[in-house]
C-alpha cells in the first residue's frame, strides 16, 4: 500500500512499546477498535472481502484472529484502553448487539463498554438503561446504518446523552463511499440542537475533513478520531489538506488517537507513524494517543 507521497509501511507492530514508550506514555488509549459477535464479524468481513457498495474498492483485512488473540495483540502492543463499538445496521439488532458488548467489557478489562442505538421507537428505552448503569461510550455509523442523525426518533435519544455527557463515536462523513445520509450537515443540525452532546467524529469526517474541523472548532464537546488518517491507505483515495493541520493542532485535546483494528489493510503500528510524520510534536503526540482519551473516558 503506497501512494505519490511515499507513505509506505515501515514501523512494524512489535515496534509499538518502543514507540509510546519513547514518548514517555503509559501505553496507548485506541478510541476506535471494533469487537462485533462473531456472527456478525463474520458479514462484515465478507463485505470488506467483496468489496461491496459500501466499501468501493479493495480492503484487505489484516487482523483475521480470533477475538481473544486479537486481544492480546493489541495487549502486546500496549494498548491499555479500548472499546468494542458495535453499531447497529437495522431496526432489532441494538439490544442484541448492546447486550454482546456488555458481557465483552466484563471479559476483557482494558475494553470501555460500548453500546450503540438505531433509530427506533424503543431506542430512547434501552439508551436510558444502558446511560444508568454505567455505559461508557456509543457507536453510530450512518453510512452503514442509513439513517439520518435528526430522525425524530433519536430526538430523546440525543438529549439523553447530552444531559449524561456519555461520548458518542459517530461515523457521519463519507467515506469511503457516500450516499444521502453522510456529510456534515445532519450532525451539525443535531449539535444546534443539543451543543453540549459529548461526540467523537469518526476517521476526522473523512473525506469532508474542513467541514467537521470546523464542528469541533464550534462545539464545546464535539471532538475528532484520527482513524486511518494519514495512512498511505487512506491517502491515496481522500488525502488530508496539509494547510489544515495548523487547525487541528490548535483543537488541543480534542483529536484521539483511532486505529478501526482490526478493519484495517496495514499494520495497525503504520497509523501511529502516520501521527508522526505530521511534525507537530511529541507533546502533540503524547495528547492524541493518551492524554485526551484518558480525560475523556476517564
Amino acid at each position: 500500500m503506497s501512494d505519490a507521497r511515499g507513505l509506505d509501511p515501515v514501523m512494524q507492530d512489535e515496534d509499538v512499546p518502543g514507540w509510546w514508550q519513547a514518548l514517555g506514555l503509559p501505553g496507548l488509549f485506541g478510541a476506535h477498535v471494533h469487537f462485533l459477535p462473531e456472527n456478525v464479524q463474520r458479514k462484515v468481513f465478507a463485505q470488506f472481502d467483496q468489496a461491496g457498495p459500501k466499501i468501493g474498492r479493495e480492503w484487505p483485512i489484516r487482523y483475521r484472529q480470533s477475538h481473544q488473540e486479537r486481544v492480546e495483540h493489541l495487549r502486546a502492543m500496549g494498548v491499555r484502553r479500548f472499546p468494542s463499538l458495535p453499531y447497529a445496521h437495522r431496526p432489532g439488532i441494538a439490544t442484541y448487539l448492546n447486550d454482546w458488548s456488555r458481557g465483552f467489557a466484563e471479559d476483557v478489562p482494558e475494553c470501555l463498554w460500548s453500546a450503540t442505538f438505531f433509530p427506533e421507537p424503543e431506542a430512547a428505552s434501552y439508551v436510558g438503561k444502558l446511560l444508568a448503569d454505567g455505559v461508557e461510550v456509543f457507536k453510530v455509523h450512518v453510512q452503514v446504518g442509513e439513517f439520518h442523525l435528526d430522525d425524530p426518533l433519536l430526538d430523546e435519544v440525543w438529549g439523553q446523552l447530552e444531559d449524561a455527557g456519555t461520548p458518542i463515536v459517530v461515523h457521519a462523513g463519507s467515506g469511503p463511499v457516500g450516499n444521502a445520509f453522510t456529510g456534515p450537515d445532519p450532525l451539525e443540525r443535531v449539535l444546534r440542537r443539543h451543543p453540549r452532546l459529548t461526540v467523537l467524529i469518526a476517521h476526522m469526517g473523512a473525506p469532508e475533513y474542513d467541514a467537521f474541523l470546523g464542528l469541533a472548532e464550534r462545539f464545546e464537546r464535539t471532538h475528532l478520531d484520527t482513524t486511518m488518517v494519514f495512512t498511505g491507505f487512506f491517502e491515496a483515495e481522500a488525502p488530508f489538506p496539509r494547510e489544515l493541520l495548523p487547525r487541528v493542532a490548535d483543537l488541543g485535546e480534542k483529536v484521539l488517537f483511532g486505529s478501526d483494528f482490526p478493519t484495517i489493510p496495514y499494520p495497525y503500528a503504520h497509523q501511529l507513524e502516520g501521527l508522526e510524520r505530521l511534525e507537530l510534536g511529541d507533546d502533540w503526540l503524547r495528547a492524541v494517543c493518551w492524554h485526551n482519551a484518558a480525560r475523556l473516558f476517564g
